[in-house]
C-alpha cells in the first residue's frame, strides 16, 4: 500500500509564495496546471511502482541530460523556479542532501520551469546556493510532459525520487528539509535489487 506523509501546517504555510497569482497568469498558461504543493509525501512500495518516462533535456550549463542514462542509479528529480520562495527556502538542503548523498549511488538533476526571460535568474540561483548538481533549463515544462501519463510533479516546487530500477518510488508536493529527503532516499536507495523477470521491463528504455 502506498504510504502518505501530511508535513505539518506551517510547511504547508510556506508554500503560499509560489501560489502568489504566479500561476494562472494569462501569460503562463502553458503551465497553469502546475501549482503550490500540498506539503504531501507519497512513497510507493517497490510493487506499486510505475516505470519513469523517456525525460531529459538541455542544461543550464549548455550539456545534457537523459534519465534513462542513469539507470542503475537513485535519481532525485527537484521542480525548481528562481521566482519560487519555497524553491529558494529548500535550496540548500537540497545541495547538502545531494552532498550527502552522492558517494551512495544518488544523482540530483534539478528542472528548472517558468524562468522565461533566459538562463541568467537561474544561473545566479545556482550561484547564490552554491548549487553543484546539474538542472535541465525547461521553460515552459515541456519536458516534463513526459510525466503527465504517470506520476506528474504537479507543484513548485516538487521532488520525485526515481528507484535504481527506473521506477518513480516517491514524489513530494512542496518544499522539504535535508533529513526527510535523505531519509526517503536512502531507503529508496537500500532496497535490494530486482533479480530475474522482476528486474525486466522496469525502465521504458529496456
Amino acid at each position: 500500500m502506498r504510504r502518505l506523509v501530511v508535513l505539518a501546517a506551517a510547511a504547508a504555510l510556506a508554500l503560499a509564495g509560489c501560489s502568489d497569482g504566479q500561476v494562472e497568469r494569462s501569460d503562463n498558461a502553458n503551465q497553469a496546471g502546475y501549482i503550490a504543493g500540498d506539503g504531501t509525501i507519497g512513497v510507493y512500495e517497490p510493487a506499486e511502482r510505475k516505470a519513469a518516462p523517456e525525460f531529459g533535456g538541455e542544461l543550464l550549463d549548455g550539456g545534457d541530460f537523459q534519465l534513462a542514462d542513469q539507470l542503475g542509479d537513485v535519481v532525485v528529480l527537484n521542480v525548481w523556479g528562481s521566482w519560487c520562495p519555497p524553491c529558494r527556502k529548500e535550496a540548500p538542503d537540497l545541495q547538502s542532501a545531494y552532498e550527502a548523498l552522492e558517494p551512495e549511488g544518488v544523482q540530483f538533476v534539478g528542472v528548472n520551469v517558468r524562468d522565461t526571460n533566459g538562463k541568467r535568474a537561474p544561473q545566479q540561483f545556482e550561484d547564490e546556493f552554491g548549487i553543484t548538481y546539474p538542472s535541465i533549463y525547461d521553460p515552459k515544462a515541456d519536458a516534463l510532459l513526459a510525466f503527465r501519463d504517470t506520476i506528474p510533479p504537479a507543484a513548485i516546487p516538487s521532488t520525485l525520487v526515481i528507484d535504481r530500477q527506473g521506477r518513480i518510488a516517491a514524489r513530494i508536493l512542496g518544499p522539504l528539509g535535508e533529513t526527510t529527503l535523505t531519509d526517503i532516499v536512502r531507503e529508496i536507495a537500500a532496497e535490494a535489487p530486482a533479480t530475474g523477470a522482476a528486474a525486466e521491463g522496469t525502465a521504458e528504455t529496456s
